[in-house]
């Protein structure tokens, strides 16, 4: 199979209509999944193609989805008519520095998650996919067997990437191999990569850059080595005497395409989902077992007695033991995991619960869980900080567990807390669920029922499938209330929570940047920066624009968001909501004829030549620059090859520099010569009217400009003028590019066209966020507002039987005993991660929750008193965290501060630096505890 293919240049697909293609890949995929086996080819592909995808087969189907997880039963909701998917592109997936033609696999970014970024698809699906659509590159990963048995099935999405030290020379280099290759194969390819003899070389277990074993059984896995993602492995050569007798000769040398130059990217535990539209085949699929073995065996759980006994725990510790004041060593880097675990192991309910016998509710059949395993290492780690004296833990057996069911938080990089805290209270549930066989149970409609009783019906199906010490701790209830934007569809849901994320930005507005182009040539290109509603939608920002611009009214304004010099998406819905326009998003604004019959776009896409270099050789190289330009044209009348140069050339107008020569040269085609034909366009004046736009047209000779039609060919348009175009009915585009070459980008002012803003430009940190506090309810409320719902997210209308953009609305319905709170301090964005310093001021005792409970059947009020949280200081990549936590008994608080602990006052606890906060419920009586931490 050929690795990258022209995007849209798979063949075949003529003869397929949607609904075959559809069918056919659900009986290929039903097939792989249920015969799939150690050793088979799974390969990824990008989420948003494959919902693409699956929109298009399914938009003829009716909506009859019932849960199961077969692709036979999931059907898309929406019935407007979509467009076939081009070309498979899984660009978004990798480092824009990967080499499609590079032999290695390119990298994939570092924390995608299968369901959200990709699908995994069985080799039969993929061949038939590519066969159809082509595109790439292509990312094939190898299914492995995994489990505490080595009886599930998963697919190794990131093998483990390993740092090998070659001394005494000190040499680095980076090889990529599964976990489930053998240490001598590790040892081979080890001496291929620095050219050394098999018998002369020795292979160290080199974690945190210590000795801690010699890997000498060739036939161990190098899993059951227990070797972690991103650490290190010693290379040690021996009785190397000058230098001789070691380096093979460089012939036999051979190039295993192992070897990288730079790590970058980081293990991906595969979810084990199964084939459904939204997360392709399970990357993990459980075996049957005929027995189960005691947890307590298969798991090396000790009982309670026996791990009190080892870590000199005899039961409940009196009030003055020192208990609850042992520290954690960082391990390097190792304080965003430290402080979350503090905060969890001084959560009372959690205490008394894991320093008693909880074998016996520890799932191993859970197939969404980590064998029993995480929750025996968390209450192991527990026991031990818990322990009387204050020796500081080293939780390195914790962390390689840790890192073997997430390897998102291996090597020795900084993570982020809060997601940590997420992965810990998921995974300890799953490992404790005390349902053994979930049910399937069909949400009922509320159909006109009181809130309480569906509240109640959604609370018990949730229990039925969901029932942990987790659950009861730490899981509230919400009521989420839809409500269509096209005909006013009200629907109302109560979902489970685990924690709340607060926003902190207190505004209500936000700035956007935005370039705005005309298709006539009239004017320049212009910047204009404009204030919109933060929730509003994208009618408002073309509202904002069309007032600035002064849209005339047979004009219209078409919002377009730009990658990587290309059109990435045209937002045509004024229902599209701006949240999900991010800050480092890329916006222009075309003005265009607003009363065009049967219209279609065209994109003008500037490329220029780029040299690269390789193998000894420079190349060149036709590539994307600049920001497209956009003409709408009507398909009524035939579309002549002469139409689109008139076209292109008044687009092009605003770009002739004054008193520049009378050449234009436009070379076209990656294939083509570059021609030296040059152009003549007179301009007397500065002003640009559309007269004067429109003479510099007409005086412009013909440019050779290429037009791409449905097949990925390109059309030469300098020659023919009079031959018509054929452009398909579905098509709602034209692509034509044209290729600048030195001169004339010398006589044209193409760098208007460059540097298109970001939509918002971050700038240094203001200084007055601490004089500016938000209040905490302010955050809550708005968490709770009515927003859009982002595209991700459309929900299907049944009244309009469409996917609609609804508005969403949270009310409180049912708080837990523990309420965690995460404030939202980091903004993401695809290139960077931003802290905000806001100052949150924020209750320590009395947090009332009681006016936003939408449930007001109880009369208590909703008190919470907070007894631990989390600080983040400094920046992205370089802060540190620290923990402040109340000792309950003691009613006294601590700094956690990795292994050093030391006491603070309540008045230190309203920290600048707060991130996660952990708050308990007050009693009827006033306490917040009818259970002393100590056990």
């Amino acid at each position: 199979m050929s690795e990258v293919a022209t995007l849209g240049g798979g063949g075949g697909s003529g003869e397929q209509t949607p609904e075959d293609e559809r069918v056919l890949i659900r009986d290929i995929a039903i097939s792989a999944e249920a015969n799939s086996k150690e050793g088979d080819t799974f390969y990824l592909i990008t989420q948003r193609w494959w919902q693409h995808w699956i929109d298009y087969v399914n938009q003829d189907q009716p909506n009859t989805y019932d849960g199961h997880s077969s692709l036979e039963h999931i059907n898309s909701a929406g019935s407007s008519t979509l467009n076939r998917p081009t070309g498979i592109n899984n660009s978004d997936l990798i480092y824009d520095g990967a080499s499609e033609g590079s032999i290695a696999s390119p990298e994939i970014h570092d924390t995608l998650l299968e369901g959200r970024d990709y699908v995994l698809l069985p080799q039969e699906v993929w061949n038939r996919l590519y066969s159809w659509y082509g595109g790439g590159p292509t990312l094939a990963r190898k299914v492995i067997s995994s489990g505490l048995s080595q009886t599930e099935l998963a697919v190794e999405v990131y093998p483990l990437r390993l740092q090998l030290l070659m001394m005494p020379k000190g040499d680095y280099s980076t090889i990529r191999i599964s976990k489930k290759e053998t240490v001598g194969e590790l040892h081979r390819r080890a001496c291929d990569i620095f050219d050394l003899n098999l018998e002369q070389v020795c292979i160290w277990d080199y974690y945190g850059q210590r000795k801690h074993a010699l890997m000498n059984d060739i036939d161990k896995t190098l899993d059951d080595a227990n070797i972690q993602m991103d650490q290190e492995i010693l290379v040690e050569v021996l009785n190397n005497v000058n230098g001789t007798g070691l380096v093979r000769s460089m012939s036999s040398s051979q190039d295993n395409g192992f070897a990288e130059k730079k790590a970058t990217s980081v293990l991906v535990e595969p979810s084990k989902s199964s084939l459904s539209i939204a997360g392709g085949w399970s990357a993990s699929k459980g075996a049957s077992r005929n027995q189960i073995t005691e947890i307590s065996q298969s798991s090396n759980l000790p009982s309670a007695r026996e791990s009190d006994s080892t870590y000199g725990v005899t039961g409940v510790s009196t009030r003055g033991a020192t208990v609850g004041l042992t520290g954690l060593v960082n391990l390097g880097n190792t304080c965003f995991m430290n402080s979350a675990i503090q905060c969890l192991v001084h959560t009372p309910e959690f205490a008394r619960y894991f320093r008693e016998d909880y074998s016996s509710e520890i799932n191993i059949q859970n197939p969404l869980g980590m064998v029993g395993e995480l929750a025996v290492a968390f209450g192991d780690l527990l026991r031990r900080l818990w322990a009387p004296g204050r020796t500081p833990v080293a939780p390195r057996p914790f962390k390689s567990k840790l890192a073997r069911f997430a390897p998102q938080f291996s090597g020795y990089n900084q993570h982020d807390s809060q997601e940590l805290l997420a992965f810990l209270l998921d995974g300890l549930h799953e490992d404790l669920n005390r349902v053994r066989d979930k049910p399937y149970i069909k949400s009922r409609d509320a159909d006109g029922r009181p809130d309480e009783e569906v509240a109640d019906e959604y609370w018990a199906n949730h229990i039925a499938r969901n029932d942990s010490i987790i659950v009861d701790v730490c899981q509230g209830q919400y009521k989420s209330t839809l409500v269509c934007p096209v005909c006013n569809k009200v629907s109302v849901t109560f979902d489970p929570f685990m924690y709340l994320s607060l926003p902190l930005q207190a505004t209500t507005t936000r700035a956007m940047t935005v370039t705005v182009f005309t298709s006539d040539g009239s004017a320049m290109p212009s910047t204009c920066t404009v204030t919109v509603p933060k929730q509003g939608r994208c009618r408002d920002l073309i509202q904002v624009l069309s007032n600035i611009c002064s849209l005339k009214q047979n004009e219209e304004l078409k919002l377009a968001q730009v990658q990587n010099h290309l059109i990435h998406r045209f937002l045509e819905d004024p229902l599209i909501s701006l949240s999900t326009i991010k800050d480092d998003d890329h916006l222009a604004a075309y003005k265009i004829p607003k009363f065009v019959k049967n219209a279609v776009f065209l994109q003008l896409i500037h490329r220029r030549q780029e040299k690269e270099t390789g193998n000894a050789q420079t190349a060149s190289r036709w590539k994307p620059y600049a920001t497209p330009l956009v003409s709408a044209i009507s398909r009524v009348d035939a579309i002549t090859r002469g139409n689109i140069q008139k076209i292109t050339q008044t687009m092009l107008s605003p770009l002739l520099k004054e008193e520049s020569p009378s050449s234009l040269v436009a070379a076209v085609g990656p294939s083509c010569a570059i021609s030296s034909s040059e152009v003549c366009t007179d301009s007397s004046s500065k002003t640009i009217n559309k007269d004067v736009s429109s003479s510099k047209a007409a005086a412009s000779p013909k440019l050779p400009l290429q037009l791409v039609d449905e097949s990925g060919a390109c059309i030469d348009l300098s020659v023919g003028e009079e031959k018509s175009i054929r452009i398909s009915s579905s098509s709602t585009s034209v692509v034509v590019y044209v290729d600048w070459s030195q001169k004339p980008l010398e006589t044209c002012n193409t760098h208007l066209l460059e540097n298109l803003p970001e939509v918002f430009k971050y700038g240094p940190v203001a200084k007055k966020a601490r004089s500016e506090p938000l209040s905490l309810y302010t955050c809550l409320e708005a968490f709770l507002r009515e927003e859009p719902l982002v595209p991700e997210d459309m929900w299907y209308c049944p009244q309009c039987k469409e996917r609609r953009q609804a508005s969403k609305k949270l009310d409180l319905w049912r708080l837990p005993e523990v309420l965690v709170i995460h404030l939202k301090r980091f903004s993401y964005s695809r290139s960077m991660k931003h802290k905000l310093e806001t100052f949150v001021n924020f209750p320590v005792h009395d947090f009332d929750l009681t006016n936003y409970v939408a449930n007001k059947n109880s009369s208590q009020r909703q008190l919470y008193e907070l007894y631990a949280l989390t600080n983040h200081y400094g920046g992205m990549g370089s802060g540190h965290y620290t923990a402040y936590i109340k000792l309950l008994d003691e009613n006294r608080w601590y700094n956690f501060d990795d292994s050093h602990i030391s006491p603070i006052n309540e008045e230190e606890v309203k920290s600048a630096a707060a991130y996660v906060l952990f708050y308990r419920r007050v009693k009827s009586d006033g306490s917040n505890s009818n259970v002393q931490q100590s056990g």
